[in-house]
């Protein structure tokens, strides 16, 4: 075996290339073609220890000749392409075995080019190979930077709580399976409701809501199953209930911890026996529809209370989704305050583009008790209100601003030089709060007389008004 590599004298390698081919020759005059042009070239005479190298999935580009002994190219390029390697293959071969050049290209190979080759030749077709490679990748890459933009399915997350949440949703998308969401108010759960739609068998036919906090009991239940002319006061007119309207499609019932017990059992014998009967009627139909159902309330609490029903938890429950809070994924933060104030900037003329790594790091410490809908309002208030390119930590309100540091949400660092401008960041972030909370409680000792809060702390007062500028404070500003 002999293994030859391109060395100095080079430009620095675009694209890392390896040959597999019994013949010395063939590898020294890919080294001697390709090295020059900025490949790096590592050559192999056994075909096994080829293969070996080529497994590795370290080369963008493998020069395979077929006849080899001991295992040929095609078995080779075979076990390449059920290994998943992404290395692009071309095969080397002679004249006559140009068709099982074909051949392997229909396995998978990419291109190929016939001994002898001239140096033009083999530049040529490693070029286009390569440039192909390349234009795949950043194909790819664009793709996953519109994929991270528009999140998964409009839902935007890529902690792993929120990957935890994908996977269940593309699971139980595809099956008619009764799904029950439950998080906190303001998490986005109507936004799981309408992904599982979307990517469900149903998705041609209606998505219907009903939010069961509304309406009274008994207009509620007319909502759902509808009443026939007369059943009530005020029923002028046959109405069709939504169980009967979302028919072949989705019925999604919002809060539905607010349902009163009367009407939990009427919705539990239509899951059961998947037919329907209007208020005031005595006929019942049959309906299909897929049922997802959601609360920000802990029903088992409610059973035990004796306010929620056990066998219609049962029933609702079959596939259990979990939607977090923000304050379990702060990771995500960045994303979906970069997301939002891209989407205010689209509709908006405002000058504000991002905000700075101390602003990140101080959202990323608060609890949001509202979740991501109290994330989107404030972007939105900080983008009209903001005087700079981007939003500072002396812009963000007081509630945020208070909450301490958490070393939680910070994202750890892969490398020393990441961590070193981690550290400087999270110093300069709780430096930054404590100069704000000694401004803050100045200016309150001072009655909110800033020459005299200025002459207690011992800052000329010019200065003291430069920092009070700093973090948006004025002399009426609280603790």
């Amino acid at each position: 075996m002999g293994v030859c590599e391109a060395e100095g004298g080079i430009p620095a390698a675009r694209e890392n290339v390896l040959v597999i081919d019994d013949e010395a020759v063939i590898g020294l005059s890919c080294q001697r073609v390709l090295g020059p042009e900025g490949y790096a070239v590592t050559f192999h005479e056994d075909a096994r220890a080829g293969l070996r190298a080529a497994m590795s999935g370290g080369f963008d580009l493998v020069l395979l000749d077929l006849m080899m002994p001991g295992i040929d190219g095609m078995e080779m390029l075979r076990q390449l392409k059920a290994a998943g390697v992404a290395s692009e293959v071309v095969i080397i071969t002679g004249h006559a075995t140009v068709e099982s050049a074909v051949e392997a290209m229909k396995l998978g190979a990419t291109d190929y080019v016939t001994k002898p080759f001239s140096p033009s030749q083999l530049r040529t077709v490693v070029q286009r190979v390569c440039e192909r490679s390349a234009l795949i990748r950043e194909n790819a890459a664009l793709r996953r930077e519109l994929e991270l933009h528009r999140g998964f399915e409009g839902i935007l997350g890529e902690s792993k709580p929120m990957q935890r949440v994908f996977s269940l949703i593309k699971r139980v998308a595809p099956t008619d399976g009764t799904v029950l969401v439950t998080g906190e108010s303001g998490t986005g759960k109507e936004m799981v409701v309408q992904a599982i739609h979307r990517l469900s068998r149903r998705k041609e036919h209606p998505l219907l809501a009903c939010d069961c906090t509304a309406l009274a009991p008994t207009l509620l239940e007319s909502e759902l199953f509808g009443h026939v002319k007369g059943s009530f006061s005020g029923a002028i007119a046959t109405k069709q209930g939504l169980f009967e309207a979302a028919d072949k499609g989705t019925l999604f019932l919002d809060e539905v911890a607010n349902l009163s017990l009367e009407t939990q059992g009427k919705l539990l014998r239509v899951l059961e026996t998947k037919r329907v009967r209007k208020v005031g009627d005595v006929v019942e139909r049959e309906v299909d529809i897929r049922l997802v159902a959601a609360t920000n309330r802990d029903l088992t609490e409610m059973i035990a209370e004796g306010t929620f029903r056990d066998d219609l938890y049962h029933r609702l429950n079959v596939v259990p989704i979990y939607l977090p809070p923000l304050r379990q994924r702060p990771s995500d933060i960045p994303l979906l305050a970069a997301a939002f104030l891209e989407l205010f900037r689209e509709t908006n003329e405002v000058s504000v583009t991002g905000f700075s790594p101390e602003a990140i790091a101080q959202m990323e410490s608060y609890r949001w008790p509202g979740n991501v809908r109290e994330l989107r309002n404030l972007v939105e208030r900080m983008a009209i209100l903001c005087d700079a390119q981007r939003v500072e930590l002396r812009h963000l309100p007081a509630e945020v601003c208070q909450a301490p540091l958490r070393s939680a949400a910070v994202q750890l660092p892969e490398t020393w030089e990441e961590f070193k401008r981690l550290k400087q960041q999270v110093r300069d972030a709780a430096v930054q709060e404590v100069e704000r909370r000694f401004l803050m409680e100045a200016i309150q000792r001072a009655g909110g007389n800033i020459t005299k809060a200025a002459e207690q702390v011992g800052i000329q007062r010019p200065n003291f008004h430069a920092l009070m500028r700093k973090y948006g404070l004025t002399s009426g500003t609280d603790l």
